[in-house]
């Protein structure tokens, strides 16, 4: 005997379906989407729960040569999401002002704002404000790299327990704006030398920056040089920073990270053997 349903009970079925299937596709992670941590309408952030979450926060900046990008972008989001939400991790993907609305200097305090959001409401997600992993891919890894370098750049925000820069060649701005460059770099960080050290991380750099690991790309002339070069700085400082070069390019660096295989296993081997805060 044929059985028929209401629309309304065929549509809702078909939801709740979809509504399944994206879970599971997310690590079973349940989405908070579009939180305001500002004003503007740019300042919004996606938080995603963990069906059991273990306290630790995983905060997500993308790239885009800090004129474009979206929080929600499947490369941004979906493997990372998928393999540390299983891990019981809370996942944060920030949107921020961008330019010519907001300079860099801008983005990296929308950054730190968007941080003291994710610190201030951790308790009630399951996190502990301490536990904290700051990642950044790009344009991002440079905003991530600048606050971590010299955290009192990032006002209102409690010491954070680790950053992970996903392939930033742009960390000793000085160096890249006096010879042949690209000319994003001219629209982030203009002609004055006194801004470039301001938003110079190696010029920043502090004995209180936080671990770091600089993920950098084999395949780009100028990544992993810069990391290397940020690093000994670093350690001479006594801050813990490693250098973990992968033979991908710039967008796989991103998008492949939560992938299983060993450069995410390195990733958390990173995160995992950090000391508790």
């Amino acid at each position: 005997m044929r059985v028929f349903r209401p629309l309304s009970i065929v549509v809702a079925l078909l939801l709740a379906s979809a509504a399944i299937a994206v879970a599971a596709q997310n690590g079973g992670a349940r989405r908070l989407p579009d939180l305001a941590y500002g004003p503007d309408p740019a300042q919004r952030l996606d938080v995603y729960l963990p069906p059991h979450a273990n306290g630790r926060i995983i905060v997500m900046v993308h790239g885009g040569g800090w004129r474009i990008g979206d929080k929600a972008m499947g490369r941004v989001v979906d493997n990372k999401l998928a393999h540390w939400s299983a891990r019981g991790d809370v996942f944060v993907s920030i949107d921020y002002r961008m330019l010519p609305q907001a300079g860099v200097a801008q983005q990296a305090q929308d950054v730190a704002a968007a941080l003291a959001y994710v610190q201030h409401h951790a308790r009630e997600w399951g996190g502990d404000p301490a536990n904290l992993v700051l990642m950044g891919h790009s344009a991002g890894a440079h905003l991530v790299a600048l606050l971590s370098a010299n955290p009192s750049l990032a006002a209102g925000v409690q010491p954070w327990r680790a950053t992970v820069s996903l392939d930033s060649a742009a960390l000793d701005v000085p160096t890249i704006m006096q010879r042949r460059h690209l000319p994003l770099y001219d629209d982030a960080f203009g002609r004055d030398p006194a801004t470039w050290r301001v938003l110079s991380p190696l010029q920043q750099l502090t004995a209180k920056a936080p671990p770091m690991l600089l993920v950098c790309s084999s395949e780009r002339h100028d990544s992993c040089p810069a990391a290397q070069s940020f690093a000994d700085a670093a350690r001479r400082l006594h801050v813990r920073a490693d250098v973990l070069p992968q033979a991908r390019t710039h967008g796989e660096i991103n998008a492949d990270l939560g992938q299983p295989g060993a450069y995410t296993a390195a990733v958390d081997a990173f995160i995992d053997g950090l000391p508790s805060r």
